[in-house]
């Protein structure tokens, strides 16, 4: 037998999700047949098939976390033709692969797991010693750890899994590495028509204060406190979805049209809703959009995603009145929130950048 282990995906992607097997125990597969569809860092993946072979076994089931490295599919046949990597021997009793580390349990069987997934026993207060594993070989997989550790529980924990997982990691990520600053104000939409395409001013509006203030629209690296400013503004756009938050790119904003937005942000609500947001769809935002007033709520902190410096909130459309030439009316008001790396960029360039956003919303026209 041999085995095709977790690839890696590239970007230091450490874990990805299985969500789709397209192949069953028994198949007959060719080389890159797409043996399954992965989700890792919210982008879902096709994994194809290194070789053409009869599959003897699937090594994980539809749900399951699995580190690079850890087994896939188990082949039919002999020796590994060096494209499917690793392979397991009789007479070691277990898996020749450097991510894998064996103990000794007591009674005197062989307890395989990787580091990673003996760290999470650790940290949840397991035994590993004491875990059947499921994994090729009895390998025990963080899906048994996890599973163990609900089995002892009372309260229905659930463990984070696809895109709520990679935003918990990100969110971390951010505590630990942004100096965040939020400030916040209000647009003036007397100017507005009542069927204006919020989401799309709000797009816009960021392309001119992104080429009016391009301190906003950068990567900051905190380890060599050095900054990369961006002439092209591609904002990240926070879309909410039953499996979990996605944020995909919407390229080059400043350079597009209206319709032409409309229709992108159409078609990056259809694959977030159908998972299926692809990896590049993800990748070289400048700046975030999260537009949480669609749902509720006036202002908030928006948590800026390293390397990006900047994340504009757009709240609830509210009524307000105002004194125009002394006269008291009743306006629409749009309110904003925008957070900020501190390390990154001044408090005036934050505050000019958000003047020229207010200043490009108020507008009667972009």
């Amino acid at each position: 037998m041999k085995f095709f282990k977790l690839p890696d995906l590239g970007e230091g992607l450490a874990e990805a999700e299985i969500v789709e097997w397209k192949v069953s125990a028994g198949d007959t597969v060719s080389v890159d047949q797409v043996l399954l569809s992965v989700e890792t860092a919210k982008a879902l993946v096709d994994v194809p098939s290194p070789v053409a072979g009869v599959i003897a076994r699937l090594c994980g089931q539809e749900g399951d976390i699995l580190h690079i490295g850890a087994p896939l599919v188990e082949f039919e046949g002999g020796e590994d033709d060096g494209t499917v990597v690793g392979k397991v021997s009789a007479h070691q009793q277990h898996i020749e692969d450097h991510f894998v580390v064996g103990a000794i349990a007591p009674g005197g069987s062989l307890v395989q797991a990787m580091p990673a997934v003996r760290l999470l026993a650790q940290k949840l207060g397991l035994d590993i010693d004491r875990i059947k594993g499921s994994g090729s070989a009895s390998m025990v997989t963080e899906q048994d750890v996890q599973e163990a550790f609900e089995a002892l529980q009372d309260s229905g924990n659930e463990f984070l899994k696809g895109s709520r997982r990679a935003m918990a990691k990100a969110m971390e990520l951010s505590h630990q590495t942004v100096v965040p600053v939020s400030i916040t104000d209000e647009v003036d939409l007397r100017h507005w028509r009542l069927d204006e395409d919020v989401t799309v001013r709000l797009i816009k509006a960021i392309g001119v204060a992104c080429r009016a203030e391009p301190s906003m629209n950068a990567w900051f690296d905190g380890d060599t406190l050095s900054r990369r400013l961006f002439s092209e503004v591609n904002v990240a756009i926070a879309v909410d979805s039953r499996h979990g938050l996605y944020v995909p790119v919407m390229e080059n904003v400043a350079e597009r049209e209206g319709a032409d937005i409309r229709q992108g942000l159409d078609r990056m609500i259809a694959d977030v809703k159908a998972r299926a947001v692809p990896r590049e769809m993800l990748q070289g935002a400048t700046i975030t959009l999260t537009n949480f007033g669609a749902i509720a709520g006036r202002y908030a902190s928006p948590i800026v995603t390293p390397p990006q410096v900047a994340i504009i909130g757009a709240g609830k459309l509210f009524e307000k009145v105002v004194f125009i030439h002394g006269e008291a009316r009743p306006v629409r008001a749009l309110p904003l929130s925008m957070t900020f790396d501190h390390r990154a960029c001044t408090g005036g360039e934050a505050a000019r950048f958000l003047k020229i956003l207010v200043q490009a919303l108020e507008a009667p026209a972009l």
